[in-house]
């Protein structure tokens, strides 16, 4: 059950405004969807991901009561559900799960180091079901891998099938 790639990033940041011109301009990036004032996901040029880069306003701009500015999480891909169910096993069996939840575009897992950073482990769902999968409303919801198992089954998607789109 390998991770096989980084699949993004999440940062928590100060001037969300002037953050995604940054990566707009220096490093060509697209916002793919933004919640004016508190978030942006952007894509890289060419990017096989609905998102590479997460970014999350810092009430005020600069770090307080528990929030903080800089990395929120990293999110490994695994290549079938399978794989994601057998991590969550494991997960669990260290008592690192912290949650789980459907984006529609992916199946997600949160955990937690033994130094308390939190990561994420998702299953990209196909790119040619995205359209549908966000028809079906809200932008999160609970994750129930027994029935995206059921669903799904063991297909093999994002960099585990040489997906580049």
């Amino acid at each position: 059950m390998p991770v096989r790639r980084l699949n993004h990033a999440v940062l928590y940041v100060g001037d969300l405004a002037a953050t995604v011109d940054f990566y707009r301009y220096t490093l060509g990036f697209e916002v793919r969807m933004e919640i004016p004032g508190r978030a942006a996901f952007l894509r890289a040029p060419d990017s096989a991901n609905d998102h590479d880069l997460g970014l999350f306003s810092v009430p005020g701009g600069a770090p307080q009561r528990g929030h903080y500015l800089g990395l929120y999480h990293l999110a490994w891909e695994v290549g079938t559900l399978a794989e994601l169910a057998e991590i969550r096993n494991r997960l669990a069996e260290r008592g690192a799960l912290a949650g789980a939840s459907d984006h529609r575009v992916s199946k997600s897992l949160y955990a937690k180091d033994p130094s308390g950073i939190e990561f994420e482990v998702m299953w990209r769902v196909p790119a040619d079901a995205w359209e549908q999968e966000t028809a079906r409303g809200g932008m999160i919801a609970p994750l129930d891998l027994e029935a995206e198992l059921a669903r799904w089954g063991n297909l093999v998607t994002g960099a585990a099938a040489g997906s580049v789109t």
